[in-house]
């Protein structure tokens, strides 16, 4: 039986890239249509349009308009605009497919092996929809932080800079793309870039609006995500990270630096290991590990936005240039289990309700494989004749 679906998996339809392109267009539209008549974030995301427009408050509640409130930068507001101006619906459709096209086109843009690419399309695919349907832009960040990488790599750090900045300034986890600065052949060209785009990205908004305007915006943002940084720790829907597991399966209260620290430390220690850069496996699995820290230590964590961490997870696995053994794969299935099947129906809504959600056990998987990263990242030899 097992040779059967190894026989049958292993045709090449499975593995041709305009079957991997029709499904991921098919997840896009399927969440826009699924969710047609209920996507509070999508209203969000709109309202930042014409509220800048309106030179409105951005981070005020507007409970006529959604519920929550905006927490993305007054930049998001460009990004958002050819979603904003179109009906409704038909804004709703683009969006849920740009988003995933964008994700897409990345992969494909990469440096990556045929093999990786496939790998992260399958694996990733259900755990895009769970994004999908929250119509999530954390699926976008992913796509930033993989094209900064793979940019740096093919010595284009100007349009890496661009995307880290565009990062930066939507919904600040695209800071995290700096990561790569040791691997650019062209440091002083890539930190220009990184000033030019800045300044010019951070006054862009100031077109539709004014520069008074924008200037007190983004200061309200800074005082924006101080405030959801405490909120989000008396959240079971935010905090889905390291940091919340600990918490909530301890029961202990301390502040969150006696976590960050050691873990900012652990993520570090590769970059000594100078020897080891010019190996494309060891790059990419640092890659892996910029994906997985930007979740697992922000208390802002919540779980459609595992799309990030689940890109770098697939990166892990396929770009060690040595045999995975049974237990790599036995943690690639638990991550898979109990990350990415846990938010859905597929999996028993009591262990749900009363372990998976309460104790962030989503982020349990995911944590167990950034660690074993690090150990391979402090031990390893990535030198190899290829990548799988």
């Amino acid at each position: 039986m097992i040779e059967k679906c190894k026989a049958f998996l292993s045709k090449p339809f499975f593995s041709d890239y305009r079957t991997l392109l029709g499904l991921w267009l098919i997840l896009g539209i399927v969440s826009a249509l699924a969710k047609m008549h209920s996507h509070n974030n999508f209203l969000i995301f709109r309202g930042v349009f014409w509220h800048v427009w309106q030179q409105l408050p951005l981070y005020e509640a507007y409970p006529q308009e959604y519920w929550d409130v905006n927490h993305y930068g007054p930049f998001f507001s460009l990004v958002f605009a050819p979603f904003a101006v179109v009906p409704e619906w038909v804004g709703m459709l683009l969006w849920c497919v740009a988003l995933s096209l964008f994700l897409y086109v990345s992969v494909r843009r990469s440096n990556m092996t045929k093999y990786q690419q496939i790998f992260i399309f399958w694996f990733c695919a259900h755990e895009l929809l769970t994004a999908l349907f929250m119509q999530q832009f954390n699926i976008a960040i992913a796509a930033i932080i993989l094209l900064a990488f793979f940019l740096i790599e093919k010595e284009r750090d100007t349009e890496a800079a661009f995307f880290i900045v565009v990062g930066t300034l939507v919904k600040l986890y695209g800071i995290v793309g700096l990561a790569f600065f040791f691997f650019s052949r062209h440091k002083l060209r890539f930190v220009l870039s990184l000033i030019g785009w800045g300044v010019v990205l951070f006054a862009l908004p100031m077109i539709i609006s004014s520069p008074e305007y924008i200037i007190n915006q983004y200061y309200e943002w800074f005082v924006c995500l101080t405030e959801k940084n405490s909120e989000n720790l008396d959240s079971i829907a935010q905090n889905i990270s390291l940091l919340g597991l600990v918490h909530r399966t301890t029961g202990l209260q301390f502040s969150d630096l006696w976590l960050i620290a050691p873990g900012l430390l652990m993520f570090a220690i590769p970059y000594l290991r100078f020897s080891q850069y010019k190996h494309v496996a060891f790059r990419q699995t640092l890659l892996a590990s910029v994906l997985m820290f930007v979740v697992l230590f922000s208390t802002g964590s919540e779980s459609s936005g595992y799309i990030i961490p689940f890109v770098g997870v697939v990166i892990w696995y396929t770009a060690a240039p040595w045999q995975r053994n049974g237990w790599d794969i036995a943690l690639l299935v638990f991550v898979f289990i109990l990350s990415s099947l846990s938010p859905s129906d597929l999996f028993p809504a009591y262990l749900r309700k009363e372990w998976v959600q309460p104790y962030a056990l989503k982020a349990l998987p995911v944590v167990l494989v950034w660690l074993k990263l690090c150990w391979e990242m402090y031990t390893k030899d990535y030198a190899a004749k290829s990548i799988r």
